[in-house]
């Protein structure tokens, strides 16, 4: 069952929140980096980027760049732009972007749950970026950016998240992207110990967003055990921050790809190649998304077409075979194409279907791909089936809503 448990977040002052959460620092390229960097000095991207300050230069992932990162997050908190809650608590968190409203719980989860199979998994980890990733928490001691979680809709959780949603909140503010962030602290101890017992009901939890944030952590509680020999369990180490969406509040989208050239065919010997697998129609239409499972949309040469996967190709029986992007690596990309690794391929890019098919469109349009290819999402069922069958999906399969702040809510690592 899963242990989800409250914990004393470090978090900013009620008059900086809307200053100091930022999105990861991988969301801004060079020039809006340094614009807010210079134009607001309470940004959690000052933590995250300390090099700024002073001018000096680190590497990325060096030891001297992570203790940089430790020093500035704790000259935020002798600024007392962050303050810490004295007593544990759990985090009713709600985001509104455009017409999606996503209501949650921010909370520790344990690594035991990771490792025991109770968190469940459907992406494979790359080793080097779980040290990496470890070395940062072992250095810096702090989680600023939470795993994203789903669970199965609770009736009583859903009650408690909905009536404390009513109620006045202790953050509400709209960052730049017209995205609504509400924050609620729950404090009472009968409202912490009930979501922590309707919790310990729920057989099994499911990584949507974070799976290198849970393996490192999990690494870095192993190794600590390790050093702690006579470690009892409720060391700050053997946790991890995490936001836990009930399975109905949150909005899975497609990942859509883009290919930089036909590898050396022409469009009609591509459309003669498709043909063996797939029904062609051309879509007589300036933007498409596919309207179900085993459809594809592509782009090219300023045409969109529909593409359905023939039912000779698709084995509903089998989790990873029925998935759409394993369909178009399997029948498409790989053998057309000749992209076998997703991973290494450089003529391969991939387009979160958030940004609808005008990203697709625009990409090829432009030059900076030959064609595009959009996919149906996967729904949750399907995630879950995958994941409690221990398989794995291909990379990029999935884009997960909602996106946290960075800084938002931090927990400590430090005892």
């Amino acid at each position: 069952m899963a242990k989800i448990i409250p914990f004393k977040a470090i978090r900013p002052q009620n008059d900086k929140v809307h200053l100091v959460a930022s999105r990861s620092v991988d969301g801004y390229n060079s020039s809006e980096l340094r614009e807010k960097l210079a134009g607001n000095p309470f940004s959690f991207l000052h933590v995250i980027n300390p090099d700024y300050e002073d001018g000096i230069k680190t590497k990325p992932g060096s030891s001297e760049r992570l203790q940089k990162v430790k020093n500035h997050f704790k000259k935020f908190v002798r600024e007392k732009i962050f303050f810490r809650d004295e007593k544990p608590c759990y985090y009713i968190y709600r985001q509104i972007k455009e017409d999606n409203e996503y209501l949650g719980i921010i909370a520790c989860t344990s690594i035991d749950d990771y490792i025991n199979g109770v968190i469940k998994i459907h992406e494979q980890t790359i080793t080097q970026r779980e040290e990496k990733l470890k070395d940062y928490l072992e250095v810096c001691e702090f989680n600023a950016e939470p795993v994203l979680f789903s669970y199965p809709n609770d009736v009583e959780i859903d009650a408690i998240s909905d009536e404390i949603a009513l109620t006045r909140p202790d953050y509400d503010f709209t960052t730049t992207d017209r995205v609504r962030h509400t924050v609620w602290v729950v404090e009472d101890k009968k409202t912490v110990l009930k979501i922590a017992e309707r919790f310990s009901t729920i057989p099994n939890i499911y990584i949507a967003d974070g799976h290198h944030r849970s393996a490192s952590a999990t690494l870095l509680g192993k190794l600590r055990r390790s050093t702690h020999k006579a470690f009892t369990g409720k060391e700050a180490f053997n946790y991890y921050l995490g936001v836990f969406f009930p399975e109905s509040h949150l909005k899975i989208f497609e990942y859509n790809r883009v290919v930089k050239d036909l590898n050396n065919l022409s469009v009609n010997e591509l459309m003669y190649n498709l043909k063996t697998n797939f029904i062609i129609t051309e879509i007589k239409s300036p933007q498409y998304k596919p309207l179900q499972s085993q459809e594809f949309s592509m782009y090219i040469e300023k045409k969109w077409y529909s593409l359905k996967a023939k039912d000779k190709i698709v084995n509903l029986k089998d989790p990873i075979d029925s998935l759409d992007s394993a369909i178009l690596t399997k029948y498409i990309l790989s053998p057309i194409f000749d992209i076998h690794d997703l991973k290494t391929d450089k003529r391969i890019g991939f387009v979160p279907g958030v940004r609808g098919s005008e990203a697709l469109k625009k990409q090829v349009d432009e030059g900076k791909a030959a064609v595009a290819f959009g996919l149906y999402p996967i729904t949750m069922e399907h995630l879950k089936w995958i994941a409690d069958t221990n398989n794995i999906m291909p990379p990029k399969s999935t884009w997960v809503e909602p996106k946290m702040r960075s800084g938002l809510l931090i927990y400590s690592l430090e005892e």
